[in-house]
């Protein structure tokens, strides 16, 4: 495909940028309008047209795939992304449980990591419907451990399914501590498939206080399914990477969510 400083139709232009897409995944707002020699404001439009015809995802400064956004890597890629973020998050999403405390843990590494801390806590409850966080819970506290039972993602470790829902309409949690794919101040927080978006919307619900973790490589991101706002969650526990313009706008968008960078 070649690029030429002489001006392409709209169309032109918006079929090329899919074709780039297929090829690198993601392409940033300022990346595009140099390529093609036109304002931000032009790709902006573009991107909004092809967002709107299905044929792209759009994201906080730029694109990505279709295929990209319905991807997820698996708990064994997650575990190696971002660790040293994940136990921070881990470690102060555990000042907010008291001894005592049902709380409900959602699938993904940094929930795991929340999982082997709280031997440091006396007579919790704890409902789950990760497999790694459960035998985690088992082994290493004191903890009531209840298991969501249901159908069995695998690569991933984790229950999704009618069963799953439906076992969780008769629980009551003092907190709900949710994991994320991806977020955008538009579209709020998201997963790529509607099983586990049922399943997290089923967690908040069964739960007094809802508790986001989500480290910031999610933010910007945009995945199948949205499942909750951020106005929805009374705190949201994310890294010290956040950058500070960001956290200004997500706290003018959910004056009552608490935004904690760990």
């Amino acid at each position: 495909m070649k690029h030429t400083n002489q001006p392409l139709f709209a169309e032109e232009r918006q079929a090329q940028i899919i074709e780039l897409l297929e090829k690198n995944d993601k392409m940033t707002v300022p990346e595009l309008a140099n390529l093609y020699h036109v304002s931000t404001v032009t790709i902006r439009t573009d991107l909004r047209t092809l967002d709107a015809a299905g044929k792209l995802k759009r994201t906080h400064g730029g694109a990505i795939s279709i295929e990209k956004s319905g991807f997820e890597p698996t708990s064994t890629m997650k575990e190696i992304e971002h660790p040293g973020e994940k136990r921070a998050i881990a470690q102060r999403a555990l000042e907010l449980i008291e001894n005592g405390d049902t709380i409900i843990l959602d699938t993904g590494t940094t929930t795991y990591e929340l999982s082997s801390l709280l031997h440091q806590r006396n007579g919790l409850t704890v409902i789950t419907n990760d497999l790694k966080i459960a035998l985690n819970v088992e082994t290493t506290t004191d903890a009531s451990l209840i298991f969501v039972g249901g159908i069995v993602r695998r690569g991933f470790h984790c229950t999704t399914g009618p069963i799953a829902v439906s076992a969780l309409t008769n629980l009551n949690a003092d907190k709900a501590f949710l994991a994320t794919n991806s977020f955008t101040p538009e579209k709020g927080f998201m997963t790529p498939t509607l099983q586990q978006a049922e399943i997290k919307r089923a967690f908040m619900t069964a739960s007094v206080e809802k508790i986001m973790l989500a480290d910031s490589s999610k933010f910007g991101q945009i995945s199948f399914v949205r499942f909750a706002a951020l106005s929805e969650f009374n705190q949201l526990i994310t890294d010290q990477n956040l950058p500070e313009e960001q956290l200004l706008n997500m706290n003018k968008q959910a004056s009552h969510t608490t935004i904690i960078r760990a």
